[in-house]
């Protein structure tokens, strides 16, 4: 057809009467009207989207079609309703895709090869199997001209997209603009009424609580829930110890502690501000450490501090990993909102905690005490009893509770009301020394000891009375305690046998260094003096942890935890009585600095193992000892602590034992003199402070990662990593001695069945 013909064409369409053009633009205005209305009618968007999805594919005659809507909270691009088989939720950056192309040029376009259209995002169709040919999209304008989202059309049935459908298509959304912003409005207020509303309830339920357990895994819980991640945990401040503590992580089940001012939770914990990090691996105050332990991989941090109603930070709230993209800072608000809120039930079930286990340290001391215990309130009722002070007084506890004390205490035993009286009302402590007192028929001499009990605010509560019994048994049992260990004695006492027997034990053994310098330096008096002052000290942490002093070897001690009877957690009680003697040895050695003497060291070994346990000796002379190669292995250990320049090791052994947490790092695989087996063996570190062994837990990274680099001979790679360590604690020797040792290994390589492997050459 000519150009003219077209042009007559075009006239004829236009100007006959009741025309197809008039008749086609009636159509599509009262189309457009039809919109309007419809779209008003919907409740929710969801079905304001699929109609309005209807009738572009069915106006522009495509196969598919999508509305995105801008989600301005994450930046993106989402559908909530798709044609075909695609029936899911769609999101995409704001800037990705043919979508994001539109969206942010704000012009609509025309693409008839989608796949060498440079805008186009494959993955979609690949995902789904879907194949596009053509795409007709257009940006979502509004009256005021803001762009909501965009409009698009996926390929064209008959022939192809034209100008006239872009049109088109832009009419239809132009129509559905507003009522689709009217509804997200009103979606968004719903919305936020109804979290606010969980909010509330997730708030009750937390504070309604007063156990700290319950209370941090409500926490925990509601704040993984509350921000849709995948990880959180709430660090609690320990004041007396500046730790940040964590009795439990959603997702993680095991404890954790860190100094205060480390990390990104410690960064929180010190400047009071929120932190938000989108990439954790690119931020340098990140430890990935602890995912190499645990497999997980952190990739966004959210962590805002826990402030209580008078300002002071009493702890930090973390999550990890929010699904679908990174925190915003809605979330952020919204966690520093939910802490706020929940602080004060945090340091009520804190202090309710802290009361707690002072009420059963309190009922566990009065239960363990050998001495009688028993106390008398105001009204002369007696209120509590141990189990010590009803074996001494013949009676079951439970039978002289709630008793009047004049009604239990008479005859003979009447004088105590009158002592019980005069405390009371003098306030005054008062004694009795070795006293006759009568029993269940049976005479008992005793020490009392009555105090007057007064709460905080000096109001009278009652009398407690101390009972110890110092019968001829029990002064027997004093005198031999002097000569060997209290729980032989009271064995012996018992009618116990002493034979041999193997047992599982936990052996100590700790030396002085440098001990014969001392000896020429102080003559045998202050020998005598010095050893005296030094084993009262060490021999009391022994005994507080209810371990068994074997014997002085010179100024050794060997010492034993489970024997002649086990405790069930005789590792921890060793290992407590180790860190106890060097922190108590270090205050020892202040005071002899400051009156001029001079300060001694020491090294402690600890190693488990099954011993034979007896009288050993001739029938004139036996000793109570313990003797097999778990005791020499102990030696041992204590003498490598001089190579290693350590203070206290123990052995896998014991390590595997244990049920406490300590700071401990595993330094060598050894094979000791005597033996073709190599031992695992650990430092232990809980003396240290940060004055004496800064950045302890940083080095102690290091110092495993440069382990790792040795048993694998990659000794450069070793020696940096020591060398880390170095930088953050130059005084770290154990560093310096790897470093030294794998310049060795560098010229002299181990054999090609080398395991890691250190051979001890002397004992």
């Amino acid at each position: 057809m000519t150009a003219n013909n077209q042009t007559e064409a075009t006239t004829l369409r236009g100007h006959q009467g009741g025309g197809f053009a008039d008749n086609f633009d009636m159509n599509r205005a009262e189309m457009l009207l039809n919109i309007s209305q419809s779209m008003a009618a919907y409740q929710t968007l969801d079905e304001m989207l699929e109609a309005l999805i209807d009738i572009i594919i069915s106006e522009v005659d495509a196969e598919r079609g999508t509305i995105f809507l801008h989600d301005k909270e994450t930046d993106e691009l989402y559908s909530r309703v798709a044609r075909g088989n695609i029936k899911r939720e769609i999101r995409l950056p704001e800037k990705i895709g043919v979508a994001g192309h539109v969206f942010n040029s704000g012009k609509g376009i025309i693409v008839h090869d989608a796949y060498n259209d440079p805008n186009f995002d494959r993955s979609v169709d690949e995902k789904t199997g879907y194949v596009t040919k053509s795409i007709l999209c257009i940006p979502i304008r509004t009256i005021k001209g803001d762009i909501i989202g965009v409009a698009q059309a996926l390929n064209k049935k008959r022939g192809r997209f034209d100008d006239d459908d872009l049109a088109l298509l832009k009419a239809m959304t132009t129509q559905a603009a507003v009522a689709l912003q009217t509804i997200q409005f009103v979606e968004k207020i719903k919305k936020s009424r109804d979290q606010e509303m969980e909010f509330f309830k997730v708030v009750s339920d937390v504070i309604s609580e007063i156990e700290l357990n319950t209370v941090l895994q409500k926490v925990m819980s509601q704040a993984t829930k509350l921000l849709n991640a995948e990880r959180s945990t709430l660090f609690l401040n320990d004041e007396k110890n500046n730790m940040l503590f964590s009795r439990v992580g959603e997702g993680l089940g095991t404890e954790i502690k860190l100094p205060n001012h480390l990390g990104i939770a410690g960064a929180v914990f010190t400047s009071a501000r929120s932190v938000n990090i989108p990439h954790a691996y690119a931020d340098l105050r990140f430890n990935p450490s602890f995912d190499r332990q645990t497999g997980f991989f952190t990739r966004s941090i959210l962590c805002v501090p826990v402030i209580n109603k008078e300002g002071r930070t009493i702890g930090v709230t973390q999550v990890l990993n929010k699904r679908g993209g990174p925190f915003t800072d809605e979330d952020e608000f919204r966690l520093r909102t939910f802490t706020g809120q929940i602080a004060i039930a945090l340091e009520n079930a804190k202090l309710f905690n802290e009361i707690q286990n002072m009420k059963n340290y309190s009922e566990s001391m009065l239960e363990s005490m050998t001495n009688g215990v028993l106390t008398v309130d105001e009204e002369g009722q007696i209120i509590t009893c141990n189990a010590a002070g009803g074996k001494i007084m013949d009676i079951a506890p439970e039978e002289i509770l709630d008793r009047g004390a004049e009604a239990f205490f008479t005859g003979g035993n009447a004088w105590i009301i009158d002592k019980l009286r005069r405390v009371s009302e003098s306030q005054t402590s008062e004694v009795v020394m070795d006293k006759e007192m009568a029993f269940g028929g049976k005479k008992k001499s005793v020490n009392l000891t009555f105090h007057p009990l007064v709460s905080g605010d000096q109001k009278k509560l009652g009398v407690m009375v101390m009972i110890e019994d110092i019968s001829n048994e029990k002064r027997m049992k004093s005198t031999m305690s002097l000569y060997m260990d209290a729980g032989i004695a009271d064995q012996l006492m018992e009618g116990g046998e002493l034979g041999g027997k193997s047992t599982i034990a936990t052996v100590l053994f700790s030396d002085i260094r440098g001990f014969t310098t001392l000896t020429e330096e102080l003559g045998a008096q202050g020998t005598v003096s010095l050893l005296n002052e030094y084993f009262t000290i060490m021999v009391d942490c022994i005994q507080q942890e209810e371990g068994m002093l074997d014997k002085f070897i010179g100024d050794a001690i060997m010492a034993g935890f489970g024997v002649p009877r086990a405790k069930g957690d005789d590792e921890d009680r060793a290992m407590r009585a180790a860190i106890a003697m060097i922190v108590n040895l270090d205050k020892w050695n202040e005071s002899r600095i400051s009156h001029g003497k001079r300060p001694i060291d020491m090294g402690v070994g600890l190693n488990t193992d099954t011993v034979v346990t007896g009288n050993i000796g001739s029938p004139k002379r036996m000793n109570y000892t313990m003797i097999g190669d778990g005791v020499n292995l102990a030696s041992r250990l204590e003498s490598a602590c001089k190579q290693y320049s350590t203070r206290i090791l123990i052995s896998e052994y014991t390590y595997r034992k244990l049920r406490g947490i300590y700071r401990v790092r595993e330094i060598d695989k050894v094979v000791v003199k005597g033996k073709t087996e190599p031992v695992a063996i650990f430092e232990v570190l809980d003396y240290h402070n940060e004055k004496t062994f800064p950045n302890l837990m940083e080095v102690i990274n290091y110092f495993k990662e440069g382990v790792g680099h040795y048993r694998n001979t990659r000794w450069e790679k070793a020696i940096a990593s020591f060398e880390e360590g170095l930088t953050l604690n130059p005084k770290d020797k154990l560093s310096r001695i790897y470093i030294e040792r794998c310049q060795y290994m560098m010229k002299t390589p181990p054999p090609e069945n080398w395991q890691g492997e250190w051979v001890m050459k002397s004992k």
